[in-house]
């Protein structure tokens, strides 16, 4: 067994998601079990090189972990790398995966990998024509909810699938009374924020890999919390919607539904849970958990308001066993991606992908807006 190391810029680790997910919990927990496994044995093990505007922030981070290298110079540490990751906020992500991709880097990112369709189609088509590798982060397909959700449709758990309820989302404080969980500019929509931009590339990725193609769209787009404060007390107008309402077609006839929204209270098992319903049974999964009620094990429910319900519905279903180890959703993707890299194995998480996701939230938008259904092949 030999162990080789590949340099990565990892650009937008001083943000709470760059730097939890996918410094400490992916590219660190890599190093620290021996590196990534290829085919023939061999591992790879990663050196970041970590790249930001704050040399401070910077500085902090790597002596908290012991990296060596960190710059606020992305074009000097390019020269050095062989992978590019962008975990910045979306305006500044493609004009750095642009530059990564002229320097012929790989390159992977966070979604969504732009603020429009028409970038996010230069992206894929950029990274086509230089020939490198390319992906995007879709950590949702990995969380064993969802795992165990796709053991069950490759099972034929469901027969027919009939349609899909998702309910997203959780009360992201004001920022006055109580500090927001979220950044100030996730509700300002000229610094890119709203939740169908943020979201709906997610909901297409889970759709289409688990379900179906999306065939069309009908969302409706709210600001629900009209002002906030921001991270230095100062109220601010929210102009980003924080909450939509998505009714998506997919091929086959499966409806799906999902709810996604910042200023809702959680009264579910998870902050995410998607209910699946088919002829032959139905499931709900979350993050972790996920539930099935076969036809056989279904109850026969009668309407009666005039008496008591005493059934307890819940006590009807059954947990689906892990029959694996399941570990992070970031780490196993990101090790899919260095495979990917070194030994060209699949990775079907391309920039296409992400710009059809993207596609998706522009049309979501414009459904929204325009008060009507929109087929994507309009698009």
């Amino acid at each position: 067994m030999s162990v080789r190391t590949i340099s990565v810029v990892m650009n937008g680790v001083t943000g709470r998601m760059g730097y939890r997910q996918h410094l400490v919990r992916s590219v660190l927990a890599i190093n620290e079990q021996g590196g990534v496994t290829l085919s023939d044995g061999d591992r790879v093990v990663l050196r970041p090189i970590l790249v930001g505007r704050s040399e401070a922030k910077l500085a902090d981070l790597a002596g908290k972990h012991g990296i060596a290298d960190y710059t606020t110079d992305l074009d000097a540490a390019l020269e050095q790398s062989d992978v590019y990751f962008d975990a910045q906020v979306t305006q500044a992500r493609v004009k750095s995966v642009l530059k990564a991709i002229e320097a012929g880097k790989h390159v992977y990112a966070e979604k969504p990998t732009a603020e429009t369709v028409q970038e996010a189609v230069a992206l894929a088509e950029a990274a086509k024509a230089k020939g490198i590798k390319n992906g995007v982060v879709q950590d949702k397909l990995f969380l064993p909810g969802l795992l165990k959700l796709k053991r069950l449709i490759d099972g034929g758990f469901f027969g027919r699938i009939l349609s899909v309820r998702g309910e997203f989302g959780y009360w992201v404080f004001e920022g006055d009374w109580q500090s927001a969980q979220r950044p100030s500019w996730n509700y300002r929509s000229a610094d890119g924020g709203g939740i169908i931009l943020d979201m709906f590339p997610h909901w297409h990725y889970v759709l289409e890999n688990l379900f179906g193609e999306v065939e069309s769209v009908y969302a409706k787009a709210v600001t629900h919390i009209p002002s906030r404060v921001d991270e230095q007390g100062r109220t601010y107008e929210a102009t980003a919607d924080d909450a939509a309402y998505g009714v998506f077609e997919l091929k086959g006839g499966i409806i799906a539904q999902i709810n996604s929204s910042w200023a809702v209270r959680v009264n579910r098992d998870e902050l995410v849970e998607f209910q699946v319903d088919g002829t032959h049974g139905s499931a709900v999964a979350g993050l972790r958990n996920c539930r099935v009620q076969s036809r056989a094990t279904t109850p026969k429910p009668v309407w009666n308001p005039d008496l008591p319900v005493t059934a307890r519905f819940r006590d009807d279903w059954q947990e689906v066993p892990d029959n694996a180890d399941f570990d992070n959703g970031f780490k196993t993707q990101w090790e899919l991606f260095v495979r990917h890299v070194v030994e060209d194995a699949p990775f079907p998480y391309d920039f296409a992908s992400g710009a059809r996701g993207v596609r998706l939230a522009e049309l979501g938008l414009r459904s929204s807006a325009e008060g009507r259904r929109i087929a994507l092949e309009e698009q």
